[in-house]
């Protein structure tokens, strides 16, 4: 018996439906980063930062690296030792960290995250130059803001139960987030930094050469907590509340949340913060824009000491 031309032709078209679905659908199937080939996120938030990071690294025009272009950001990707790696800036503040590290996790198949940039210290026993590499990351900004209640107190609304003390009218309260495969929405203290990645740090901090500025050494740390906002923290009294209620090492504008975004999509991350001032323990002005070119050359040494543990 001669095959029916029709049916195999119409087997044929069944046949192709099928592999121009499962094309449709395979971008949109969740991959955890463990399963991908490394891809290293290097990022920086402002352009000192930035700057030196694309120094550390050669992202330079003939040095290797392919930029694109995203809603008005670039990406370079290329190569650094044995990795490849996407550099990129995140932009300052919170929703820019945030917005812009998702639009990279989205476009690129990054396997983990690594920042560098500056911070101001917070605890009393860190300098200027000093380099934290926190374990973990804390809002210190989301909160409720409270009208006094006449008596010395304030009036809380019925939801909140503060579970740190205040600073004034201000009542810190957890954030909540979610991922893949969590029930609902929970509350969160900090977003952890990825154990693999500190582990890194830790072996890379042992072998680091002398790093100077200011006349002086500085001294590189592994461990603790960070905090970010969206404010720039340059008061005296803030700083030490700031320090007293999360032990804070450091605070910033974006790593929080570029630690919240890390968590939420699965993705390892490890965020290194050279110290440009002492936010708000100086007397006279904040030193940052003294120290905020140099300090970033030194954290962008330490990321680059990091990724060659990797």
């Amino acid at each position: 018996m001669k095959p029916d031309p029709c049916r195999r032709a119409a087997a044929l078209f069944r046949f192709r439906d099928l592999i121009f679905l499962v094309a449709l659908l395979l971008p949109v199937l969740p991959v955890k980063a463990a399963d991908r080939p490394p891809l290293l996120a290097l990022c920086a938030a402002y352009p000192p930062e930035l700057a030196a990071l694309r120094a550390e690294f050669g992202v330079q025009p003939g040095g290797g690296f392919t930029e694109t272009r995203i809603k008005g950001l670039s990406f370079w990707r290329g190569r650094a030792g044995r990795h490849e790696v996407v550099i990129f800036r995140t932009g300052v503040s919170l929703v820019n960290a945030a917005y812009q590290l998702q639009i990279a996790l989205e476009r690129f198949p990054i396997t983990a995250i690594l920042f560098a940039g500056v911070a101001g210290g917070v605890d009393p026993s860190l300098q200027v130059g000093d380099v934290v590499i926190p374990e973990r990351w804390a809002y210190h900004a989301e909160a409720a803001y409270l009208n006094p209640d006449g008596k010395g107190g304030h009036v809380l609304p019925p939801f909140l139960r503060p579970k740190v003390e205040n600073f004034g009218m201000i009542f810190p309260n957890e954030v909540a987030a979610t991922r893949e495969g969590e029930a609902d929405f929970r509350r969160i203290a900090a977003f952890p930094a990825d154990p693999a990645l500190l582990a890194a740090a830790r072996r890379a901090v042992g072998k680091l050469p002398e790093l100077r500025t200011g006349g002086r050494t500085v001294a590189v740390s592994v461990g603790g907590t960070g905090v970010a906002g969206p404010v720039f923290l340059d008061h005296a009294g803030y700083r030490e509340w700031v320090h007293r209620v999360w032990q804070a090492r450091c605070a910033d504008m974006e790593s929080t949340a570029l630690a919240h975004v890390a968590w939420s999509n699965e993705v390892p991350i490890l965020i290194i913060r050279g110290l440009s001032d002492l936010a708000g323990a100086q007397r006279g002005a904040n030193p940052i824009d003294t120290h905020e070119a140099p300090v970033s050359g030194i954290a962008a040494r330490v990321l680059r000491a990091v990724v060659d543990e990797l």
